[in-house]
């Protein structure tokens, strides 16, 4: 077996599994549960980590519809969880799309004589309507990516 074989078959393997969130409970309304989660960089967890500027962690908070409240209150400790198939689309959606029109529209305006300035600007400016019509259609977005309290 080929080495980037097997790594196509780790990356579908890890896209199968979950991905988990520890966070608190930030508000609870109904059956819609919004969780605050800290989002670390991966040399977060280095022992240099407090002398090195590359280390850095995000809170981000995490909306899961239709949980059952299940006797949370405000400032409980849960697990967020998605599927590694969500996270995947997500990915694509969020980089492998955008990546793609940008080299597209890149060589396009370069395939037709436009300078290099222009063709790069171009590029860059294609993201404004990609990322518009991803916003217009954020709640269909919404409804495919599900998360989980576990």
């Amino acid at each position: 077996m080929s080495h980037y074989s097997q790594i196509i078959r780790t990356f579908a393997h890890e896209m199968d599994n979950s991905i988990r969130h520890e966070g608190k409970v930030e508000s609870i309304e109904g059956r819609h549960i919004r969780v605050k989660i800290v989002q670390n960089s991966a040399c977060s967890a280095c022992k240099v980590a407090s002398h090195c500027n590359a280390s850095e962690s995000k809170e981000k908070v995490i909306d899961v519809f239709g949980a059952p409240s299940r006797n949370l209150r405000v400032g409980d400790e849960v697990v967020v969880s998605t599927s590694g198939k969500t996270a995947g689309r997500a990915l694509v959606l969020g980089f492998g799309l955008p990546l793609v029109l940008m080299m597209a529209v890149l060589v396009l305006m370069l395939a037709i004589g436009q300078n290099e300035g222009i063709a790069a600007l171009s590029a860059v400016a294609v993201l404004v309507p990609y990322y518009f019509v991803i916003w217009l259609v954020r709640d269909r977005i919404a409804s495919t990516v599900s998360f989980t309290i576990e």
